[in-house]
């Protein structure tokens, strides 16, 4: 096949093919490309490319390169990528400012939702995104716990200040009420409590706004519907048949509210001895993932039982699990599958553009 024939003109129609990740749109339309150079035999891009997929920076250059590569054989051609600033849209009437807004939940306790919460928002921030963490467990808010912070958030203004921890911005009502308080509030309570956290809270403009849900399936994932658009949710359960079916009633809650399910994850999947590294399913094997392709819910992946993850979730230092070598590659790679994820349903269903209303 003859190469395309080489000039700036028709780099930039091979270009307009190529989507944002964040938008689905092209990266010419949305001028993310932001250097362009043809000389000779040589043809350099610089792309850039926002902190919302920056995870994927560098499998997205690599897309890139290989297009460009197809398209021009015999060329010698370069893809840098850079930060390209995109601020987010305001989100419902209570005006959040987040580009994608999680819920992470499941249909029963004990399951480890709110550790892969913490997994999740450390896992995108540490890639570069901006995120927040809202716990939303009302009624037993463990993410300061995992944290390992109890500073009480400040009001400046009329605006509270969230907890800035690792450099996620966090907000939790265990950090408002003495350890081990009980809270027992009807529908109508909970309603206003997350209404005053996302509306009220000086988030700041957000990556990702990820919010531990409470266990079960009850008046919370109904309130945030109603309150702004959220994204999606993860789903998080164990091996062991009755986890399994009480996930199956956590996917269909969110879809009863019209949450779209972004993936599933396995966690106590099995446990790695830390002696002989051997793999022993405790609970099973595979029910998750089983679950997930009955529903046609994308399976993000497996977290095994790790002796240190433990222990650092009980001191405080959950975001420490990152710098396990046994836990890193399984964590890290939930994330990546979750953010390319929410780019292939990008590249399908493209954002669009404001419009401009004339007066």
């Amino acid at each position: 096949m003859a190469a395309t024939p080489f000039r700036e003109e028709i780099v930039r129609e091979v270009l307009a093919s190529f989507a944002d990740p964040e938008s689905g749109r092209s990266i010419v339309q949305m001028e993310q490309v932001h250097r362009l150079a043809c000389e000779g035999d040589r043809l350099e891009v610089v792309l850039g490319l926002t902190t919302h997929s920056a995870p994927i920076w560098n499998e997205t250059r690599d897309e890139l390169l290989a297009l460009l590569r197809g398209k021009f054989p015999d060329k010698t051609i370069n893809v840098v990528v850079e930060r390209h600033e995109r601020k987010p849209e305001k989100l419902g009437e209570i005006g959040l400012t987040a580009k994608t807004v999680l819920a992470v939940g499941a249909g029963k306790g004990g399951v480890g939702k709110s550790s892969v919460a913490a997994y999740l928002a450390y896992g995108l921030a540490r890639a570069g995104c901006a995120v927040g963490l809202m716990d939303a467990d009302v009624y037993g808010p463990s993410i300061p716990h995992l944290l390992g912070t109890s500073e009480r958030p400040v009001l400046v203004g009329d605006r509270i200040q969230p907890i800035v921890v690792d450099g996620l911005r966090v907000m939790s009502m265990g950090l408002l009420i003495p350890p081990g308080e009980p809270v027992a509030w009807r529908g109508p309570m909970l309603h206003k409590y997350l209404a005053q956290f996302l509306g009220d809270t000086a988030w700041g403009d957000l990556d990702y706004l990820v919010i531990d849900m409470p266990p079960g399936t009850g008046d919370v994932a109904l309130s945030l519907s109603q309150l702004l658009p959220l994204s999606g949710a993860v789903v998080v359960c164990t091996p062991q048949q009755v986890a399994l079916l009480d996930a199956v009633r956590a996917v269909g809650m969110f879809r009863k509210v019209n949450i779209e399910v972004h993936g599933m994850v396995e966690n106590m999947s099995f446990f790695l001895c830390p002696n002989c590294s051997s793999r022993h399913e405790l609970f099973g094997s595979g029910g998750a993932r089983r679950a997930a392709a009955e529903l046609q819910v994308p399976f993000l992946g497996e977290l095994p039982l790790v002796p240190q993850l433990r222990q650092w979730a009980d001191e405080g230092r959950i975001g420490k699990s990152f710098d396990d070598p046994t836990a890193r590659p399984y964590l890290e790679a939930i994330v990546l599958r979750l953010v390319r994820n929410l780019a292939a349903k990008q590249r399908r269903e493209p954002t669009l553009p404001p419009l401009n209303i004339l007066h």
